[in-house]
């Protein structure tokens, strides 16, 4: 007889169902193609090569969803708004983020049901990150 624990253990984790390192690997380095063409959001990345920037997002998405916890044993606790604090994110930001974040997705051919696991995630820590309300363009 099983137990509970044990049955948890047979279904594999979000990170193995969807490929592992090498789907979010490819995830995040399309999504950071689009950032180095995004007028809006490559000025927040003052460095020249966003290596850095996508190892970070990679193993950070990777440990969100079942993989190793590189993140955290090299960064510590992801505390994504104090991280993201020091940038002005607005709703232009955010939205320019998740149409890059959406053609990177896209790219991965998920079964629908992971596809919208993932996109429900990502849109809902887009919107997380908004530390801005208004747009200063408007005034």
């Amino acid at each position: 007889m099983t137990s509970p624990a044990d049955a948890d253990r047979t279904q594999p984790t979000f990170f193995e169902a969807v490929g592992g390192e090498p789907t979010f690997r490819r995830l995040v380095a399309e999504f950071y193609a689009g950032i180095a063409a995004d007028p809006l959001l490559r000025p927040m990345y003052p460095e020249e090569d966003l290596g850095p920037a996508t190892e970070r997002m990679t193993l950070f998405l990777m440990q969100y969803w079942g993989g190793p916890n590189t993140y955290s044993a090299q960064r510590g606790h992801p505390r994504l708004r104090m991280r993201h604090a020091p940038f002005r994110i607005g709703p232009a930001e955010r939205d320019a983020w998740l149409r890059n974040m959406r053609r990177a997705v896209d790219t991965l051919d998920l079964p629908p049901d992971l596809d919208t696991t993932l996109w429900d995630y990502l849109e809902r820590a887009a919107y997380f990150m908004v530390n801005v309300m208004e747009d200063p363009a408007v005034h």
